[in-house]
């Protein structure tokens, strides 16, 4: 009788899958609220927020406002058209474990505002969730690839296929925007995909032990040849 070893390979989980995309669901529900909560504090302010916590370059004190920057936007139609992108990309980056993601939002902030910071031109304020995107994006197309996931690859493949159109504004000398801020995040979220590879595989659940001895009934034996072959 063939030996049954599929606890050796790794397979498909399908209820933690939903629970994971479920918490990540959430998760980026609450970003984009707390994002939009901000922004009705800091229009009723006239913008102050953005002016005094969002980046200025090359100042050594205003340093800690790459972690508020991402917070922050010039007008609601800024907020507006970053929403969508956040949202849809947070949750493809979230769904494989929120700690996780909590990680790669941290190193994608902090490379995204350091490019604007050490490499912007002075006498500017910067501010708003494009580099984030742009970090999350990257580590959704590449991860996939790092972690050797059939479906990740693919929904890279699809992500990467239909959004290719963005990377035009993280070339050098993109007028209007903060390309230096999106290089900065598209480079966290490459690197993210390596730093927070999947470096042991999802185990699946290992196969119930069988009852040896002559006792066991021929009902039994159908069962686990039926088993087997995985009906």
């Amino acid at each position: 009788m063939p030996s049954d070893d599929r606890s050796s390979t790794p397979a498909l989980d399908p209820a933690r899958m939903i629970a994971d995309a479920r918490r990540a669901f959430f998760v980026m529900i609450g970003v984009l609220a707390v994002v939009w909560l901000v922004q009705v504090a800091n229009w009723a302010d006239d913008y102050r927020l953005t002016r005094d916590f969002g980046i200025r370059p090359q100042q050594l004190g205003r340093l800690g406002d790459v972690f508020a920057a991402p917070f922050l936007h010039m007008s609601w139609n800024h907020l507006e058209g970053n929403s969508g992108p956040l949202f849809i990309f947070g949750f493809l980056a979230a769904y494989r474990g929120v700690r996780k993601f909590l990680g790669l939002t941290a190193l994608i902030t902090v490379t995204s505002g350091a490019a604007v910071w050490l490499f912007q031109g002075a006498d500017t304020v910067s501010a708003g969730a494009s580099g984030v995107i742009f970090g999350y994006f990257g580590y959704v197309v590449l991860r996939g690839v790092f972690d050797r996931n059939l479906v990740d690859t693919l929904i890279g493949v699809v992500m990467g296929a239909s959004f290719a159109y963005i990377l035009t504004t993280a070339l050098p000398g993109t007028p209007g925007v903060s390309w230096l801020g999106h290089l900065g995040g598209l480079a966290g979220g490459l690197a993210g995909a390596w730093i927070f590879r999947d470096r042991g595989g999802r185990k699946a659940p290992a196969a119930p032990a069988t009852v040896p001895g002559p006792a066991r009934s021929a009902h039994a034996d159908l069962l686990k040849e039926l088993d087997d072959l995985g009906i």
